[in-house]
């Protein structure tokens, strides 16, 4: 039996009143402040790190919208924004296996700081969630603890883009978390400096590497077909010849993958080699125990790299992102949970707040949107059940395995967080719950946004 500490009653200040809270800033919760905001009511966007931007930034996942081929349709709107400032303020690069601008960690960081001061958001940086505050079943802010020590902020409505439904698990909302041997894989993310940039590239041409590739040894990934011929910025090989070696342990199964960008400068970025198994994203024990491990077979890989991959003699580390990146952990139970049929067949929905293109990465399955084929994202699935006043953007919307492959990526993430954020905004204006509101106007504030619905 688990030993309790009962802890005396305590007064909490009240630091901060806001219309709509954001917990969270990744592409969804960033999204979400934006769009509120720009709709003329007051928002506070809040994160544990000390900077906006989430998978983003804190872990260094640059590839944004990797899915993009000449025959893919997008939803526009702030995701598509967030791009086109990283190109403007320098802080992006072509993406190597798409049409796509990459984003660099660092330089959106920059990004994130304007477009929040831009919009009026009331920034709270180095805070974490802690609990909800709660008046029945109803959201009306959340305790909050920093270096500050226990603090409450007060809100209209709360937007939980945790990524784990922090929130709504705190308020009682259903939620299904994954089981842990069928969770994604977490990743640690690192960049390296010191590459031979032609010589590399020069390699990477005479291995030619594609999609196909992603199933070798214990991988298997299912696709359409159309994409296995396609160039995949795939590493396989020089690991396999480091394990042939002794360099790498034999039953090691988790460092292969891809890279992201080679600069002029020689730095590497978002090399995305370590997937790990097993990691609970909800367990800090769990979590501890990955970061460490994933540190040390990044350094498994580098010296692969080094060893095996022309272009790669003289590569050092430069950094590692902030945290772990991780895929899985819970969604809600919402008032419409999507399904795989939705993402793999154009799910049409007449609460639609945006759409997505035909892109599956997860549980096996790799397909990419290059025929125009396209998903709507209904409004619907982003409202827990059970409580009032939350909406939660992100990873964490209601949908089976297959759905959340889709939904998970990015890009999708901004798509719900403008829709939520949207939607708070004119639930407030119009006095009216969530659950209640009138979506025409919502759709017609994200129209004028920028977002195609349809």
């Amino acid at each position: 039996m688990q030993r309790v500490i009962e802890e005396p009653a305590r007064a909490t200040p009240v630091i901060h009143e806001t219309d709509v809270l954001v917990v969270g800033s990744g592409p969804g919760g960033l999204a979400a402040a934006l769009a509120a905001a720009r709709c003329g009511v007051e928002v506070a966007l809040l994160d544990r790190f000390g900077c906006f931007g989430g998978n983003i930034t804190a872990v260094g996942v640059e590839g944004f919208a990797w899915y993009r081929h000449e025959q893919t349709v997008e939803a526009g709107g702030i995701g598509r924004e967030f791009e086109d400032r990283a190109k403007a303020m320098g802080a992006a690069v072509p993406e190597s296996q798409s049409l796509s601008y990459e984003l660099d960690s660092e330089g959106f960081k920059l990004v994130a700081d304007r477009l929040v001061e831009e919009a009026g958001i009331h920034p709270m940086l180095h805070r974490h969630f802690v609990e909800p505050i709660r008046d029945g079943n109803r959201i009306t802010g959340i305790i909050v603890e920093s270096k500050a020590g226990r603090e409450a902020i007060l809100a209209r409505i709360v937007i939980d883009a945790t990524g784990d439904a922090d929130v709504a698990l705190r308020m009682g909302a259903p939620t299904e978390k994954t089981p842990l041997e069928e969770m994604q894989a977490a990743s640690v993310m690192f960049h390296i400096a010191g590459v031979d940039k032609a010589k590399f590239i020069d390699g990477v041409k005479a291995e030619a590497p594609t999609y196909a590739d992603w199933s070798s040894g214990e991988w298997q990934v299912e696709t359409s077909g159309k994409e296995d011929a396609m160039f995949s910025p795939f590493l396989r090989k020089p690991f396999e010849r480091a394990q042939a070696d002794g360099l790498i342990p034999a039953d090691l199964n988790t460092i292969g993958g891809t890279w992201g960008a080679v600069h002029d400068s020689g730095e590497m970025t978002y090399m995305n080699l370590v997937h790990l198994a097993g990691c609970d994203g909800t367990d800090p024990d769990s979590m501890t125990r990955f970061e460490i491990e994933g540190r040390k077979q990044a350094m498994m890989a580098l010296e692969a790299l080094r060893t095996y991959t022309p272009g790669c003699e003289g590569a050092r580390l430069r950094n590692f992102g902030m945290t772990i990146g991780i895929r899985d952990t819970r969604k809600i139970d919402a008032i419409y949970n999507m399904t795989e049929n939705d993402v793999r067949h154009q799910g049409r929905f007449e609460d639609s707040i945006g759409i997505y293109p035909e892109f599956i990465d997860g549980y096996g399955v790799l397909i990419l949107p290059t025929t125009g084929r396209y998903m709507q994202i209904p409004y619907r699935s982003m409202l827990p059940k059970g409580v009032e006043g939350l909406l939660v953007a992100g990873r964490a919307i209601g949908g089976d395995k297959i759905a959340h492959a889709a939904t998970r990526n990015m890009a999708c993430c901004a798509v719900a967080g403008q829709g939520a954020g949207v939607a708070a905004a004119l639930s407030i204006k119009s006095n009216r719950k969530l659950d209640e509101i009138d979506l025409t106007p919502v759709q017609a504030e994200l129209a004028r946004q920028g977002v195609r619905l349809s």
